[in-house]
């Protein structure tokens, strides 16, 4: 295990299981619809907006950015968590490095196969534990969690993760993602129950 972050509770309280949540070990899967199906040999990931180096990375490109496996603890905002998942992938912030973040970003925007978006603060996707995720307990992704590559984000609701991501923009100017636009925290801080906005 290169990275325990099961820790980040400590930020926000003496829980490790956030308010409103009881604790699985079982990984229900819950998706806004169908799941796409996406061919690991044509993945392909990218990344735009307020960086100096555009990019479009295949498999191979994306892996040799770096990885490493991390221990994460996954909250649904549905009131589930699992605690103790081994997640391999490529850092968020490795990302980051190799595109050069413009001073001005703000935000990201994930985007998905099955055209979902999420967007995060990009303060939050620099945190250590915001990963591309490949693997889930040294196997590979499954397609119904996310497969090939899904975004874990073990500080947020798991709504906040892309599944069967493709695209990252950083952005200068606040938007909103599927969720977020029908009501959802654009937050989504477990220890605070910010489940939905207002």
């Amino acid at each position: 295990m290169d990275r325990d972050v099961t820790d980040v509770y400590r930020e926000f309280g003496d829980e490790r299981l956030p308010p409103g949540q009881h604790r699985t070990d079982s990984f229900p899967v819950l998706s806004k619809g169908s799941v796409p199906r996406v061919d690991r040999d044509e993945w392909t990931l990218s990344v735009s907006g307020a960086v100096e180096n555009p990019v479009t990375l295949d498999w191979d490109e994306f892996r040799e950015l770096g990885v490493e496996t991390q221990k994460q603890d996954f909250h649904c905002v549905t009131g589930w968590s699992k605690f103790d998942c081994a997640f391999t992938g490529v850092p968020f912030r490795t990302l980051a490095d190799h595109v050069g973040v413009d001073p001005d970003a703000l935000q990201v925007m994930f985007a998905a196969a099955d055209d979902y978006t999420t967007n995060v603060p990009l303060e939050d996707c620099l945190r250590p534990g915001t990963l591309f995720a490949y693997e889930f307990d040294g196997e590979p992704l499954a397609r119904d969690h996310g497969g090939p590559v899904r975004v874990v984000t073990p500080n947020k609701y798991a709504y906040k993760g892309a599944k069967w991501v493709t695209g990252v923009e950083f952005l200068t100017e606040p938007e909103r993602g599927f969720w977020e636009r029908r009501g959802y925290s654009v937050s989504a801080n477990p220890w605070r129950e910010e489940r939905y906005s207002g």
